[in-house]
């Protein structure tokens, strides 16, 4: 076998094994997307480097013979390339065994019919030698599976631009550089082919460019890869990014049009179809005014917003962050959203929960206080008295005369006690509310004949507006204990010779239950403080104390009975407590339904 090298075959021969050597190395040593771009190019190389040897052959035989090892990279080349096109674009379903067959059918046709073309010049119809060049060139007659080998090729390279272009003509901009690229180191030797099979460019009238076109192939990946990263992040990898992100993300180019978005964003979005590539932002935005100014600041921010979606009200965190080329050059904005509802609910729940912690702990520190000089004193009194009766320095009859004013000081005691242990039975273990049915009226009177000693004390009446039976539906032990306090505060801020009017009547499906006095009256500063639940301290009529527990707990105990209260005060003319409480069910028989 006698060669004659030639510029021609010399330029195939050499870039063919450098550029050859490369691709097989990249084969084996990388995956994916970038093993078949390897493969495509090895494919190339082989086309391009037995080509050389078939212009430095002599004789048809001889370049017959290289012809057969050309059309293994010609046969598959463009299967190679289709298949890195799926790979690249993250088309899953290439790996399908019909269309994998459906991709290979033709080249392993084309490479047998070649192999095999003595028998029966379905490939090449006939072949001679030109000798009319500076070399010998193989003349061909085509046959019929070559215009379909041909027609395949096409094909395939056109399917490969159409599918490029078509998942990233609206991508952010480094991708859609590189999709060019592709683009371009593919269709440049398409384009040489179809010169040399037309006709148009044939030098010596025989010599195939194609090959040589492969060499500014080379060249455009050469640059893809070390300008522009080409394949150091996939785009199959930046979508699997984007799809687990559960945060939303938009894009937009330097138009403020949406150029990319995650599955995620639409859950933020009514109607779903807002988010669309090619849409605007002032579309997008356009009940959202605080949105397009953080996107048209073009800076890094953050700002949290109202959003209606299909699960309801949101709260939504979004963060603008600006896509700069060479660190400088403004070229889109990201918007990412995150659904911070249930962040802040838990975050305002601890704030009030904190709040209400060091009310409580204000409130514990100031009953304590309260408690230690309200207890410590009239106990300690009682001590002392006893001890000086004992001694012989207070006599008997001494003893008798302070008996009432000690008898009073205990009353008041054991209302402080019976507070504070309702008070302490509440907060540390909370309250088992057994509700039942009872005459309120027979409530009224019970707490009357209690606390009607301590009235005469001060020449007060209590009187009952009524004495029809009234029944509520709540837990009797708390209804008596609110009662008991009510009473207890109006005979404390009475003034002497006073009234206390006790009241209960249905009202609808409640009952109103009111204690009024014709005492100091409440001035709205305090009224505040008594609706809020903000525990404090006022002396009585006759000076007496208290610790503000009283009111917390009748607050806590109407609430807690589905209740409500109502309070109505002039200072100097009196107050007027009125609760709410449910009313018992009725048959129609006039029973109580149990």
């Amino acid at each position: 076998m006698e060669f004659s090298l030639n510029p021609f075959s010399t330029t195939l021969l050499v870039s063919g094994l450098l550029v050859g050597l490369l691709s097989i190395f990249i084969t084996f040593k990388l995956e994916d997307s970038i093993r078949w771009i390897a493969l495509t190019m090895v494919s190339f190389t082989i086309w391009g480097f037995f080509y050389g040897l078939e212009l430095a052959s002599k004789t048809v035989e001889d370049m017959l013979f290289w012809s057969k090892f050309e059309y293994l990279g010609i046969s598959f080349a463009p299967a190679f390339w289709v298949i890195f096109s799926f790979k690249y674009t993250g088309f899953q379903a290439w790996k399908k065994f019909w269309l994998l067959l459906l991709v290979f059918a033709v080249p392993v046709t084309t490479y047998f019919l070649v192999l095999t073309n003595e028998l029966h010049h379905l490939h090449y119809a006939s072949t001679s030698l030109n000798n009319t060049g500076p070399f010998p060139i193989l003349e061909i007659k085509i046959g019929p599976w070559y215009m379909v080998h041909v027609v395949y090729s096409y094909l395939a390279f056109s399917i490969v631009i159409f599918i490029l272009w078509k998942r990233f003509r609206f991508s952010d901009p480094l991708f859609k550089t590189q999709t060019k690229l592709i683009i371009a180191a593919g269709t440049i030797p398409l384009i040489f082919n179809i010169f040399y099979q037309t006709g148009i460019i044939k030098p010596f009238e025989g010599i195939d460019l194609t090959p040589y076109a492969f060499l500014l192939t080379y060249l455009i990946l050469a640059i893809a890869i070390l300008k522009f990263n080409l394949f150091s992040i996939k785009p199959v990898a930046r979508d699997k990014i984007l799809e687990v992100i559960t945060r939303g993300v938009l894009v937009f180019d330097a138009r403020y049009k949406l150029i990319d978005f995650n599955p995620a964003v639409k859950n933020f979005f009514i109607p779903l179809d807002l988010i669309k590539v090619g849409k605007n932002a002032n579309e997008i935005f356009s009940d959202k005014e605080e949105l397009l100014q953080l996107l048209k600041a073009g800076e890094r921010n953050i700002l949290e917003s109202i959003f209606q979606s299909e699960k309801g009200r949101e709260i939504v965190r979004i963060e603008s962050i600006p896509i700069l080329e060479k660190d400088t050059i403004f070229s889109g904005m990201v918007l990412l959203f995150e659904d911070i509802t249930d962040q802040v609910q838990v975050n305002d729940q601890l704030k009030h929960q904190t709040l209400e912690l060091q009310q409580l702990n204000s409130l514990k520190d100031k009953f304590f206080s309260i408690i230690s000089h309200d207890l410590k004193g009239p106990i300690f009194g009682v001590k002392e008295l006893i001890h000086l009766t004992e001694t012989g320095l207070v006599s008997k009859e001494e003893f008798f005369e302070m008996l009432p004013e000690v008898s009073k000081n205990m009353e008041h005691v054991s209302i402080l006690l019976e507070n504070l242990l309702a008070w302490t039975s509440s907060q540390l273990r909370g309250e088992y509310i057994q509700v039942q049915q009872f005459d309120i009226t027979k409530a009224l009177q019970h707490q009357k004949n209690l606390l009607d000693r301590i009235a005469k004390d001060k020449n007060l009446t209590i009187s009952i507006s009524h004495s029809s039976e009234v029944l509520v539906e709540a837990d009797k032990n708390m209804v008596e204990l609110v009662l008991r306090n009510l009473i207890n505060n109006a005979i404390k801020f009475s003034k002497p010779n006073g009234e206390i009017i006790l009241a209960a009547a249905y009202e609808k499906d409640l009952v109103k239950i009111c204690v009024e006095d014709q005492g100091l009256g409440i001035s709205p500063e305090n009224l505040t403080k008594i609706n809020s639940g903000i525990s404090f301290t006022t002396r009585g009529q006759n000076n007496e104390s208290g610790t503000g527990l009283g009111m917390i707990l009748v607050k806590e105990y109407v609430s807690k009975n589905s209740g409500s209260l109502e309070i109505s005060s002039i200072e100097g003319k009196g107050t007027k407590f009125c609760i709410f409480l449910p009313a018992a069910k009725i048959n129609k028989q006039g029973g109580i339904l149990i």
